[in-house]
């Protein structure tokens, strides 16, 4: 079965577990302070071009987002997230269990857009009861968006301008921020996001990783008060720190976590024109490695005989949305079968 159900369904690059075994004999320091960890942060410091960064490695993206979340806002905040946000519908109300809301503003192919947060926030201004609901305390953002669609340097400058303006933070989740990086449609670099928000993180786990996901935050001067608790508190530091440390180090040796990424890229293109040539009509116009496709309920049912795929949502009564996924992973040959499957 070719399977293009997601981005994480392989194991981890070859150079990633190559550097596992080849540093598992070396006993090291734990939770955090392993000579691994350390080297990759000063990698990324570098390829963020900022030393005043503060860096910390998790295990996975739900994690990741409960933790920042948490740390950032006050008791009684909530977080800001178009209603397509993965922290809004993926995450199994992993942040409402923290005690924050999740406020939805509309989602227009994945992204919010800065007048509809404008909007929300002329109407919080102007309610008298605003005082009884949840006070608002950060955007949240995800790019790649769950669409695959990208923000622009400007649409992301304009939103974390609002953000400060207001002393709201800007987070941006970056599950598969190599595949956005390295999108044609994507105007600014890695380096961008630590002028243009307050915490992002670098996606381990959908990029080359076996798991583990790098937060940055920007200004390490405002990192959340006793992050390190905070994340114990989670259950989210991990004893031996050097899993993610090792791996990161890895990914962020010779730009192999950039260059991967381009694989997928690469690859959704081609993916892309097999999808057009074989008739369907697409959802939306994704520039990144998620493309989803409108497809008849029957060829549903043929094709997944042989294909592996997500089915996103229904349609209509007679059709659904599906998703295909390249990676870091995907390969010329599984490219070459979907071909022969949807061509023949």
């Amino acid at each position: 079965m070719l399977n293009f159900e997601s981005d994480y369904n392989n194991g981890a690059h070859p150079l990633v577990l190559q550097h596992l075994i080849q540093t598992n004999d070396t006993q090291s320091l734990t939770y955090g302070f392993d000579i691994w960890s350390q080297q990759a942060k000063q990698k990324i410091k570098q390829v963020c071009q900022s030393d005043n960064l503060d860096i910390y490695f998790l295990c996975g993206g739900t994690q990741t987002n409960a933790t920042v979340i948490d740390a950032c806002l006050r008791n009684y905040q909530a977080v800001i997230s178009v209603d397509t946000g993965h922290i809004a519908v993926h995450e199994a109300g992993a942040i409402e269990a923290s005690g924050h809301k999740v406020i939805t503003l509309p989602s227009h192919d994945g992204k919010m857009d800065i007048e509809d947060l404008k909007e929300f926030f002329y109407a919080f201004d102007n309610d008298e009861s605003k005082d009884h609901t949840a006070q608002p305390g950060m955007v949240y953002l995800t790019f790649p968006t769950e669409l695959g669609t990208l923000y622009s340097k400007k649409e992301i400058e304009d939103i974390y301008s609002l953000c400060k303006s207001r002393k709201l933070t800007l987070f941006i989740d970056g599950a598969r921020l190599g595949y956005g990086l390295m999108s044609e449609n994507c105007d600014f670099d890695i380096a961008f996001l630590k002028d243009n928000c307050d915490v992002f993180y670098i996606g381990g786990t959908k990029t080359g990783a076996l798991c583990g996901e790098a937060v940055v935050f920007c200004d390490k001067n405002k990192t959340p008060e006793c992050f390190f608790s905070i994340i114990k508190r989670h259950g989210a530091l991990l004893a031996k720190s050097r899993l993610t440390g090792v791996q990161f180090d890895a990914l962020f040796t010779d730009n192999l976590y950039f260059n991967i990424a381009k694989n997928a890229i690469d690859k959704a293109k081609e993916l892309k024109s097999i999808l057009q040539q074989a008739g369907f009509e697409f959802y939306l116009n994704s520039p990144t490695n998620q493309q989803f496709v409108i497809i008849p309920n029957e060829k549903v049912k043929e094709l997944e005989k042989q294909v592996i795929f997500t089915h996103w949502f229904a349609y209509d009564k007679k059709s659904t949305v599906c998703r295909f996924v390249t990676s870091w992973a995907t390969t010329q040959k599984e490219i070459d079968e979907l071909r022969k499957i949807l061509l023949k």
